[in-house]
């Protein structure tokens, strides 16, 4: 089941008797945690009926003793595992959850990776309860998720906002929930859009000198723009990490190689070929194709890469991040 189906089956009152919320995003297993605990047990009720046990200081045998106890004078309890990873055999557990009490809720966070699938474990849960899955998103797709969670939220983001927020955050869900926050409180009465100019004043991103405007730069062959923008970067490298940078050139120029092949080079071609949603982000793409042919394309992303080796001291002593962009996108441009 993915976050959404279980948040609004956890809303509706409709709760399993076992949950399994795993991955490396903490963000969606405690906010199903949390919506849970608000949820499952009274506020009335909790002290006699909600535990919460952490998997280091816990064993199988007394959690599965807890899960077997009947609520005290209350419809359900409620058990959160938190850290269920350290909890020692874990495995263990099968024999409870392959009949769990209805009259329990057990939750497992189980965070930084997955339990094994293979396992019995797996299988009994998968089959008496509710797994949800929270891998990290690629920072190649945050961009798109950041439009999705602002929409979700009754809120629109052009797509230049959306990278800014990518540049700034990175892929933490967590900040950038919290940022959006910030945000929709900031806006003026009325308006549903959150604006480059919003981020600007609020969370301190300039919408002049970031990332978007940087690859923007870059495929028009701007290279005053380029030059102004990688200064900016040098000058305050801690709002604009070399690394990052190196991430979205790679990504884009690494779905520009597929664009050389594709039979429909149109803007809905492209977008079909790299699988968007809509035709605006392929624009960029169709103008690059008129700047840089593939075998350009191809020594961009060996630029890419060997510049990405030097960033981490290979081949490279003394030079600073800042002079390591600024050769690179000399190079990308001539």
């Amino acid at each position: 089941m993915n976050f959404e189906q279980a948040k609004s089956d956890i809303l509706a009152g409709k709760f399993s008797p076992v949950y399994l919320f795993m991955g490396e995003e903490p963000y969606y297993i405690d906010e199903l945690t949390t919506l849970l605990m608000d949820k499952v047990i009274p506020e009335e009720e909790r002290d006699f009926n909600q535990y919460i046990l952490y998997g280091k200081d816990s064993n199988v045998i007394d959690l599965i003793t807890a899960a077997r106890r009947f609520p005290m004078m209350s419809e359900r309890q409620l058990i959160v595992v938190r850290e269920a990873q350290d909890l020692s055999k874990i495995e263990e557990l099968e024999v409870y959850i392959k009949n769990p009490l209805k009259s329990t809720i057990l939750v497992l966070n189980y965070k930084g990776g997955s339990l094994d699938k293979r396992k019995k474990l797996y299988a009994s849960i998968d089959k008496n309860g509710i797994i949800v899955e929270s891998p990290k998103i690629p920072d190649y797709k945050m961009p798109a998720f950041i439009v999705s969670y602002i929409k979700a939220k009754g809120l629109a983001i052009d797509q230049k906002g959306a990278q800014m927020l990518t540049d700034y955050l990175g892929n933490d869900i967590s900040k950038l929930s919290h940022e959006i926050e910030k945000l929709q409180i900031s806006l003026p009465a009325g308006q549903k859009a959150i604006t480059p100019d919003l981020i600007e004043q609020n969370i301190g991103i300039s919408k002049q000198y970031n990332n978007f405007e940087l690859l923007k730069a870059v495929i028009e062959k701007d290279i005053f723009k380029v030059n102004r923008i990688a200064d900016y970067f040098e000058k305050n490298p801690k709002n604009n990490p070399y690394i990052m940078t190196l991430s979205i050139l790679f990504n884009f120029f690494s779905n520009l190689m597929i664009c050389y092949w594709a039979p429909n080079k149109t803007e809905q071609g492209i977008a079909n070929e790299l699988g968007f949603r809509n035709t605006f982000q392929a624009k960029d793409y169709v103008l690059a194709l008129k700047h840089y042919n593939a075998f350009k394309c191809m020594q961009i992303i060996s630029l890419l890469r060997t510049y990405d080796a030097k960033g981490k001291g290979v081949d490279n002593v003394s030079t600073p991040d800042g002079e390591l962009l600024k050769e690179l996108l000399f190079k990308i441009i001539h």
